[in-house]
């Protein structure tokens, strides 16, 4: 079973490029239906504001820890081993297993332009691999007839491994929505889409590890993320630390996974044994 944690209410599980690789592509060989959220300050705090977008956090069949300052939670919360498992270098693995695996995958995201240059892209560094959909859909929610459109399609098509390249919370919302009714395996890997495509820079990678990827990303599109960053990245500081003083004053236990006050224990106590059963 995947250690896991809570992180304001959150679980995260601690994981590897490798065991994430290994048991989505296990979960794709037998088209099971399933999807991973690729966990960053945002999506924390943002379930942290809405107790629906947190159960659909924590229903989530794995959840990586997309940014640095949830692999430094992990790890002061007692899962020693965590590291880091982004979302577009998770993707990169899959990538290059699934085109050694003849796994077909599918792209749901981005606008026309970028999605075009993404599967160019794709195409070029991982030869063979079996690109059987990709749709970018529009900026707004999907008309009902719409959306059956694109479960029936994907159906059709039979991919095994869909990307989801939406922006949180939207992505993580559609993958919940859809489970069940697409026989594959979805995740939401957002900005991934951008930086395979390289139509937006990458931050080098002694920021990525240093945890100031958001810095550089806050410098090359200040107008759409400084309103997120101002709005999440101070709370988030004071309640992760609220929540280690807690712990160690012994009142929450050593960050196991609980459910906060007022939640449903059986919410919790599902998604905690999620990344071992099949539903």
């Amino acid at each position: 079973m995947t250690p896991s944690r809570l992180i304001l209410g959150v679980r995260v599980d601690s994981t590897t490029y490798a065991a994430a690789t290994r048991q989505i592509l296990d979960w794709a060989h037998t088209r099971q239906s399933r999807y991973v959220c690729c966990a960053s300050v945002n999506n924390i705090m943002e379930a942290h504001d809405s107790a629906q977008f947190r159960d659909v956090m924590n229903q989530a069949d794995l959840v990586t820890s997309d940014g640095m300052p949830l692999v430094w939670l992990l790890r002061l919360l007692g899962a020693r081993a965590a590291t880091r498992v982004y979302g577009p270098d998770l993707t990169r693995h899959l990538l290059a297993a699934a085109a050694d695996a003849q796994i077909p995958v599918a792209f749901y995201g981005a606008s026309p332009q970028v999605l075009a240059q993404l599967l160019a892209r794709v195409e070029k560094n991982f030869p063979g691999i079996p690109i059987v959909y990709a749709e970018s859909p529009p900026f707004r929610d999907p008309a009902p007839e719409e959306d059956a459109s694109t479960v029936a399609a994907l159906k059709k098509s039979g991919a095994r491994i869909l990307f989801v390249g939406l922006s949180t919370p939207a992505q993580d919302r559609w993958m919940h929505a859809h489970r069940g009714k697409i026989p594959c395996v979805m995740l939401g890997v957002g900005a991934a889409f951008d930086f395979l495509a390289g139509s937006k820079p990458q931050a080098p990678r002694w920021m990525q590890s240093s945890g100031l990827e958001w810095f550089f990303r806050l410098m090359t599109e200040p107008r759409r993320l400084a309103p997120r960053y101002l709005r999440h990245n101070p709370r988030f500081a004071f309640l992760a630390i609220a929540q280690l003083v807690s712990n160690l004053d012994g009142k929450r236990g050593h960050g196991t996974l609980q459910p906060p006050d007022n939640e449903d224990p059986g919410t919790y106590a599902d998604a905690r044994h999620r990344t071992s059963t099949t539903p």
